[in-house]
C-alpha cells in the first residue's frame, strides 16, 4: 500500500486529492496538511511513502518544508503539485530534493500514476518538465564534473539511461538487471555524484556528456 500525505493550504483541493487517491485501491491517504511546518511534523509521525506538496503556503513554503523533509526522511518521496508551473519555482523544488512536478491541471490518471511512480523510485513529471531540465543543462555542460570519473562502467549506462528519460522499469530490462538492482546503481550513483534526487541524476548525465 502506497501511504500518502496531502499538503496544501486549500481544504478543497486537499479534499478533491483525497477522493482521487481514496478511488485507488493502492494508495492510502495517512494525512493531512495545511502549511509546510505542519507537513514536516506529520511527515515525520506518519512516515509516507509519497507527499503531495503544494508550493504557495503561510509560513514555510512548500520548497523549505520539501528541503526539510527529504533531509529528515529521505525514504519518503515529495511530488511537488502546484498552479506555477515555471522555472522560477521549478528547479528550487528540485534543487530541495523534490522527485516529481506537477501542475494542479494535471488529470486524475496522471497524478495517480506521479503516487506510483515516485514510489517505485521514478521522478514523475509534466510532459514539458523534463525537457526543460534537459535544455538548462545542456547549456551548462561546460560545468562537467569530474566525478563522472569515479562512476563504475554499469553504473555509467545506469546514469545515461536515467538521463534518457528511463524508468526503473526500463533501464532493467534495457541492463538486463532485476529493478532492485537497478535501485541500488542508482542510490550508489547518487551518493558519488550528490544529485539529491532522480531528476538532478539526469542533469548530471547531460552535462558530463553520459546522456
Amino acid at each position: 500500500m502506497i501511504r500518502v500525505l496531502l499538503v496544501d493550504d486549500q481544504a478543497l483541493v486537499r479534499s478533491g486529492l483525497r477522493m482521487l487517491c481514496d478511488s485507488a485501491d493502492d494508495i492510502e491517504v495517512v494525512g493531512e496538511a495545511s502549511c509546510g511546518a505542519s507537513a514536516v511534523r506529520r511527515t515525520l509521525a506518519e512516515r509516507p511513502s509519497v507527499v503531495l506538496m503544494d508550493l504557495r503556503m503561510p509560513g514555510v513554503d512548500g520548497i523549505e518544508a520539501t528541503r526539510r523533509i527529504t533531509d529528515s526522511a529521505p525514504r519518503t518521496k515529495v511530488v511537488v503539485l502546484t498552479t506555477f508551473d515555471d522555472d522560477e519555482h521549478l528547479f528550487p523544488a528540485l534543487r530541495a530534493g523534490a522527485c516529481g512536478f506537477l501542475g494542479k491541471d494535471s488529470s486524475p490518471p496522471r497524478i495517480l500514476d506521479a503516487i506510483r511512480r515516485a514510489a517505485a523510485g521514478d521522478s514523475p513529471f509534466g510532459p514539458d518538465v523534463l525537457r526543460r531540465v534537459v535544455r538548462r543543462a545542456t547549456g551548462d555542460r561546460d560545468t562537467a564534473d569530474e566525478s563522472a570519473a569515479a562512476l563504475t562502467p554499469r553504473e555509467r549506462e545506469v546514469v545515461r539511461l536515467v538521463g534518457s528519460g528511463a524508468t526503473n522499469q526500463e533501464i532493467a530490462v534495457a541492463l538486463h538487471l532485476g529493478i532492485t538492482t537497478v535501485k541500488s546503481y542508482l542510490a550508489t550513483a547518487m551518493t558519488k555524484t550528490g544529485a539529491r534526487n532522480r531528476v538532478l541524476l539526469a542533469v548530471y548525465a547531460v552535462r558530463n556528456g553520459l546522456a
